[in-house]
């Protein structure tokens, strides 16, 4: 082995960039991506270009991020004849992104996973994001095991997660340690809580998952009444004594519209669940 391949061999495992080489297995991430010919897209880590040129035959424009400028003479070479890419040698987390609805696609270092999806979910032109990641990722991001994350709750009224499939390891050059999945993130066209609530359903799915008192109607009852919270969990089909991880997103956003709803509307419930005072009895002689 050259001393070049070496070094970029030690590269690929210090920014944990581990490339898709199989065709079957290209083609099936592209066709998750749900990609039209209209679309602006994003590609985040392009590489040595494997996926660049595939992804701008099925779409409008492309911007290719890379970080790693080893690999662009190897990116340019394959992408020389095509005018609708545009290469850009940053990193994406801090790189200014075009500004339009955008969709997001990448075989992401699995060492940035998180840090790549949170910049994704809090951009509100990226309509969608499909990535290949770690499948333990993947798989606790999208209920697989029926335990949900604590993003996954706190995102769900805006943001669709899904697993799409999965990537043997040894589809990649190198060859990981673990397979890989294909998480897609869609962003709602219409928010399941309007956008003014979603700090107080964050709070609350937040309390839930502080841990505080245990079960997930103990943790609530230390801001909500009690029979509120128990009344608000029995409509979404939550035991009283539920552990948190397993209450999924579509219960929370039921809890929430029951528990919180409107700014009135909690109001109200709460007035209703205060415990009413006793009449006072008078003592007979």
């Amino acid at each position: 082995m050259s001393r070049t391949q070496t070094s970029r061999d030690e590269r690929r495992r210090t920014l944990s960039q581990n490339f898709l080489v199989t065709p079957r297995s290209i083609s099936r991430f592209l066709d998750a991506a749900e990609l039209e010919r209209d679309d602006e897209v994003v590609e985040v880590g392009a590489g040595s270009g494997a996926l660049t040129g595939l992804l701008a035959d099925r779409c409008a424009r492309l911007v290719a991020y890379e970080v790693d400028r080893s690999w662009s003479s190897k990116l340019e070479a394959e992408v020389a004849r095509r005018t609708n890419i545009e290469i850009v040698y940053e990193d994406f987390l801090s790189a200014v992104l075009p500004t339009g609805p955008i969709k997001v696609v990448g075989n992401i270092p699995f060492g940035a996973t998180s840090a790549i999806v949170d910049r994704v979910l809090n951009l509100e032109a990226v309509r969608s994001a499909t990535f290949i990641t770690q499948l333990e990722y993947a798989k606790k991001r999208t209920g697989a095991y029926g335990r949900w994350s604590r993003l996954t709750a706190t995102t769900w009224p805006e943001h669709e997660w899904e697993l799409r499939g999965r990537i043997p390891r040894t589809d990649f050059r190198p060859v990981p340690r673990v397979d890989a999945g294909v998480l897609h993130l869609r962003r709602r066209d219409s928010p399941l809580i309007e956008t003014g609530r979603m700090r107080a359903y964050t709070a609350m799915v937040e309390l839930a998952f502080s841990g505080v008192g245990g079960s997930v109607r103990a943790s609530l009852s230390k801001k909500y009444p009690s029979a509120l919270v128990r009344e608000s969990l029995g409509a979404a089909g939550v035991p009283a004594d539920a552990v948190v991880a397993y209450v999924s997103p579509d219960q929370w956003v039921t809890v929430f519209r029951s528990l919180v709803g409107t700014t009135s509307a909690t109001s109200a419930n709460a007035a209703k669940h205060r415990r009413r005072p006793q009449p006072s009895r008078r003592k007979t002689r």
